[in-house]
């Protein structure tokens, strides 16, 4: 488990991330990995004490590949708002957007502060989107309770996609690509075994795409295969590194 504390690097929780209304555009990269993590037969979420760094690292690589954050040339792993960018009108985005908008920050600073307030927005809008349902029910008979189930084919899809890359060496979309780093570098690929064989190769090319080798048809992707790097980067120091 991280020694990091997240609230000491939120200036004000608050204005970090207001409660997106759910999305007119396609799926985050947060929605995806949260879906991806989501284990229909036990309804829980993969990863849950880490969860927060990973979704914020989500949100960090999809500004990264609108073009809203990039890192600094200066090799610091600091994250930087470029001069021409816009906020992003996305308001789950615009609140990570406004955190590092005020000043360069230390990777790891921006995934503690901006990861513990998405975790039920992502959820939200999952739910909204149909890909997981709300099941209330009652225990003993009286107790209210709720369960997560699967919504939808989506899951399946995405957990396909990775597979393909993965196990068949398929050539992997920008977007598939960050997930299977994302989700490897935050230690929780073991739990999709089942779906995935966690075999020496699957680790392997798993590893490569923590460290940006996407492939030829990812190339044209370089802003985004950086940023992630740096991302994965900061997620082991925090997450992994720290359990070992």
């Amino acid at each position: 488990m991280s020694n990091h504390d997240p609230s000491q690097y939120a200036e004000d929780p608050a204005s970090i991330a207001a409660k997106p209304t759910p999305a007119t555009e396609g799926p985050l990269l947060a929605e995806d990995l949260m879906l991806m993590l989501f284990q229909p037969d036990s309804g829980t979420i993969s990863g849950e004490n880490t969860l927060f760094y990973v979704l914020a690292a989500s949100a960090l690589a999809e500004l990264a590949q609108r073009g809203e954050v990039g890192v600094d040339e200066s090799g610091i792993a600091s994250v930087v708002v470029r001069a021409d960018a816009t906020p992003p009108a996305d308001d789950l985005l615009r609140g990570a957007w406004d955190y590092i908008a005020k000043k360069p920050r230390d990777v790891q600073t921006v995934l503690a502060a901006v990861g513990p307030s998405l975790r039920q927005p992502v959820l939200d809008r999952l739910v909204a989107r149909g890909d997981i349902r709300r099941q209330h029910h009652k225990m003993l008979g009286f107790i209210p309770s709720t369960a997560l189930a699967p919504g939808s084919a989506r899951r399946g899809e995405l957990i396909a996609a990775a597979r393909a890359v993965l196990v068949d060496r398929a050539e992997p979309d920008p977007r598939t690509a960050a997930l299977i780093a994302l989700i490897s570098a935050s230690g929780a690929m073991p739990t999709l075994h089942r779906e995935i064989p966690w075999t020496t190769p699957v680790i392997t090319r798993a590893k490569q795409f923590e460290r940006g080798e996407w492939g030829a048809e990812a190339a044209a992707a370089a802003v985004t295969r950086t940023m992630t790097a740096v991302i994965t980067n900061a997620i082991v120091a925090a997450v992994v590194l720290p359990r070992s």
